[in-house]
């Protein structure tokens, strides 16, 4: 069996580190918050090139917290796209704002940079560029966009972990950045978990306060808030994990060249990356107008794929009253009926892409005899 991610390998290859991290938190008793998490928070904002970092319970709680944090509530509309996870659209809904698709561009699965103008309009608070399956949007002249109508731009880097736009790592380019730390990221806590990060030292003591319940001070609360604390075993474990975020990137990008390779030649579509950005492969996504079939022969042969995502947002029965329609989005719905997801995890021995190949190049050359 081939797995799309292999959690009990990274544990076992790390399983010293991550014991003691987790048994000092245990004898320490500060089980919410606490020491750790405050040092991670200092140590993920450094790695991104940010100021601030304030650690909550999941990405989607980042997303939310960051939203409120930018003054975004009802009657405001947010921008995003239609291909990715719901969480980026819920996480607008929370605020009682309004969720605007902007469709993605064919080749990178990001947002397309060219239709963004159109959807803007004097109602728009804010644009959620999501950096999807770890490759980052386009973000300087989005960036000069959001300036010219004074727009916040908070990005979507759930599954961008170490990803860099021309030289610089996504989270800190725009006004606030989000992560998530869910098992299966490529800086997965072992449980939930999520940051913000930002250079605004306004928005992080906001976000500080919201995360539990709007205290300044304990008891002390300015303003309605949540229970979105990170817990303190999980700031440990991500201080372990970060310390080999780097090496398991590298590692990534190298089985990521070898499906570009091997992949060449049986009639899938790979990955298209811009020179100027590191793309860090969370999911290595190939397009086929096949992709039922091979994921299914790919299974059969043991190897485990993913459909991420095979109903865009705006087709979702949950947001029905959006009024979306087939057609509105057509690159997101291409993208959401050809898209399949290979593994691609750290610990993957080097062989099998070829093997993954040898099925595909096969199961394609019968589906197309």
């Amino acid at each position: 069996m081939i797995p799309l991610v292999d959690l009990q390998a990274q544990y076992a290859s790390i399983k010293d580190e991550i014991d003691t991290a987790v048994l000092r938190v245990l004898a320490s008793g500060r089980f919410s918050l606490g020491p750790d998490v405050a040092a991670f928070e200092e140590e993920f904002a450094t790695y991104c090139g940010a100021d601030h970092g304030i650690a909550v319970n999941s990405g989607t709680s980042a997303l939310h917290l960051a939203l409120l944090a930018a003054g975004v509530g009802s009657g405001d509309e947010v921008i995003t796209v239609p291909f990715t996870f719901i969480a980026s659209v819920a996480a607008i809904r929370y605020t009682g704002a309004t969720p605007v698709f902007v469709d993605i561009d064919p080749l990178a699965y990001t947002i397309d940079i060219h239709r963004l103008t159109d959807a803007i309009t004097p109602r728009t608070k804010a644009i959620v560029p999501v950096h999807l399956y770890g490759q980052p949007a386009d973000m300087d002249p989005l960036l000069t966009l959001a300036r010219h109508h004074d727009l916040t731009v908070i990005e979507d880097a759930a599954q961008a972990h170490g990803a860099e736009y021309r030289g610089r790592r996504v989270g800190g380019l725009g006004t606030l950045g989000c992560f998530s730390f869910y098992p299966g990221k490529n800086l997965g806590a072992y449980g939930e978990g999520g940051i913000v990060v930002t250079n605004d030292e306004t928005h992080a003591r906001t976000i500080r306060s919201l995360r539990s319940w709007g205290e300044e001070r304990r008891y002390h609360h300015t303003q309605p808030g949540f229970n979105y604390r990170m817990d303190g075993i999980q700031g440990a474990i991500l201080r372990v994990k970060l310390r080999h975020l780097p090496a398991w990137t590298d590692a990534r990008r190298r089985l990521a060249a070898t499906y570009d390779r091997v992949l060449a030649d049986t009639g899938v579509t790979t990955p298209t990356v811009p020179p100027d950005v590191r793309h860090v492969y969370h999911l290595y996504a190939v397009q086929t107008p096949h992709r039922d079939t091979l994921h299914q022969a790919l299974d059969a042969e043991g190897i485990q794929t993913g459909l991420h995502y095979p109903v865009p947002v705006h087709l979702q029965p949950a947001y029905a009253d959006l009024g979306g329609q087939v057609g509105d989005h057509p690159c997101a719905e291409a993208a959401a009926t050809a898209t399949l997801t290979l593994p691609v995890y750290p610990e993957m021995p080097e062989e099998v892409p070829a093997r993954i190949a040898e099925v595909i190049r096969r199961t394609l050359a019968t589906k197309l005899a």
